[in-house]
């Protein structure tokens, strides 16, 4: 029952969501909009095969989507569909249910060093890692593979776990997913100390509602006009539901900012991140 109810939600998407959602939206402006936050893990390939996840990508009108998956199987299906489309980022999770684990296990710097040689990547994440983990020798082992490969960390963690990391490394990048679930009173001195630092607003509603930007928080856009980006989160096969509707919400609360800031934070600061992570790579 929960699969058919998944098949006919994701093709009454495919047949008119983004429509749909203009519609009740209004005119809204169909500004580009790069997705920093898309996973496509094992649960969701029967539900929705490739061909069709790629569609729903594409009728959000999204430039380009940021693809990461438990197993990377999953993100190598997509890319291998639209290049163009997809920007491939390694996780190190091979199933669900790895969150807490993998910063234990000695065998995942194997298998992401094997796939970094073997395919194209611009980050390793998202993964999740708080405090003092960040410390932990298959930690500190990926902080140095994504220096070796020049590429993102997209870290699922607190501010703690971020100032860890650039200790090990002051000259990482790092895309800190969720903007760590903080408020802009965490996040501000964070952007203002790491240079190198960027947040997404995956999964998080708190910097705007009824179609405009809340104020503290568009204080900070407009302090860090170059280091927001968006994103969906489809965590769990159903969270493609809302891919649609999560870019048409976007392009209607980035009307509230100025067209430049807005242009940054729905698709330009992500373009140039997968640009200096993927030069030279493909």
């Amino acid at each position: 029952m929960r699969q058919t109810s998944f098949l006919l939600a994701a093709a009454g998407i495919l047949a008119g969501g983004v429509t749909g959602a203009i519609t009740t939206a209004g005119a809204v402006e169909l500004r580009p909009i790069i997705d920093t936050h898309i996973h496509y893990s094992h649960d969701a390939w029967g539900r929705l095969p490739p061909p069709r996840a790629i569609e729903v990508l594409k009728r959000a009108g999204l430039r380009r989507a940021f693809v990461s998956s438990s197993s990377d199987e999953g993100t190598q299906k997509l890319y291998k569909l639209a290049p163009g489309l997809i920007v491939p980022v390694l996780r190190p999770y091979r199933r669900r249910g790895e969150l807490s684990t993998w910063f234990r296990d000695k065998t995942v710097v194997d298998m992401l060093s094997r796939l970094l040689t073997k395919n194209t990547y611009a980050g390793i994440g998202e993964f999740h890692i708080f405090g003092a983990d960040a410390d932990l020798p298959v930690m500190r082992e990926v902080v140095k593979l994504a220096k070796k490969h020049r590429i993102f960390l997209h870290l699922h963690g607190d501010a703690e776990a971020v100032r860890r990391v650039f200790k090990q490394d002051p000259g990482a990048t790092i895309l800190w997913a969720h903007s760590g679930f903080a408020g802009p009173d965490v996040i501000r001195p964070m952007l203002a100390k790491h240079k190198r630092l960027w947040a997404d607003l995956a999964f998080r509603s708190s910097h705007a509602s009824g179609g405009k930007a809340d104020a503290e928080w568009k204080k900070l856009f407009l302090e860090f006009p170059d280091r927001f980006m968006v994103g969906t989160d489809t965590f769990a096969p159903e969270r493609w539901h809302f891919v649609v509707e999560h870019a048409n919400w976007n392009r209607e609360w980035l009307r509230s900012m100025p067209r430049a800031v807005a242009d940054n934070i729905a698709y330009k600061n992500a373009e140039r991140l997968a640009d200096w992570a993927l030069k030279g790579k493909k």
